[in-house]
């Protein structure tokens, strides 16, 4: 009865604290291949007032891309705070605005969907043991409130003029905007090294 009590209680707190962040879809176009000495920027195109977890995003995917040689920058860092781009989240804007100066490709996150859903976790029984006293006891059902994340990411190359990748990713729940934007990072590369886009050092 004491273990049955234990299980539970985990899995009530498991409803409760289920948390993932996952990609879900990505493709490239046959011949694309990154060259690690060509200038990148990383722009996420975010709602204003997410900008801490738009500075999260772009330098978490920025340090890993620096793991791999690529010459990469976050949109941030080179433009400050009041860049127009992620406030608009015109992705075609990014692209006309880089396009004519030093950079030869351009790395978009865009937060398509964020949205808030509350569902209810049902009381549950439990049996704790005391003294050799078996006694059951319920725990009170409460609301819990989830939120998800959506995100496009693409490739583009200004040079060929073409989106060369594409990934679609989900978040629910991320503890904190940190632990969403680095395991978000780590996903993105691991899957452009999976679909060959470049070699894995």
């Amino acid at each position: 009865m004491k273990r049955l009590g234990v299980l539970l209680l985990c899995i009530g707190l498991s409803i409760a604290a289920c948390t993932s962040t996952k990609l879900t879809s990505s493709w490239k176009t046959p011949d694309a291949r990154l060259d690690t000495s060509k200038k990148m920027i990383v722009i996420a195109l975010v709602p204003p007032r997410d900008k801490k977890l738009r500075i999260l995003m772009e330098n978490e995917l920025v340090n890993e891309l620096h793991k791999e040689g690529f010459n990469a920058v976050s949109s941030f860092a080179k433009y400050g705070p009041d860049d127009a781009l992620s406030k608009t989240g015109d992705e075609k804007a990014a692209l006309r605005k880089f396009r004519n100066g030093d950079v030869d490709q351009v790395l978009t996150i865009a937060m398509v969907d964020k949205t808030k859903s509350s569902g209810y976790v049902p009381s549950y029984p439990y049996a704790p043991y005391y003294r050799g006293w078996y006694g059951g006891m319920f725990t009170p059902g409460y609301y819990v409130t989830n939120v998800r994340y959506e995100w496009d990411t693409n490739l583009y190359d200004l040079g060929q003029k073409k989106l060369i990748y594409n990934a679609q990713s989900e978040a629910i729940d991320p503890p904190t905007a940190y632990k969403q934007a680095s395991q978000f990072a780590r996903q993105i590369v691991r899957d452009m090294q999976r679909q060959q886009l470049f070699a894995k050092s």
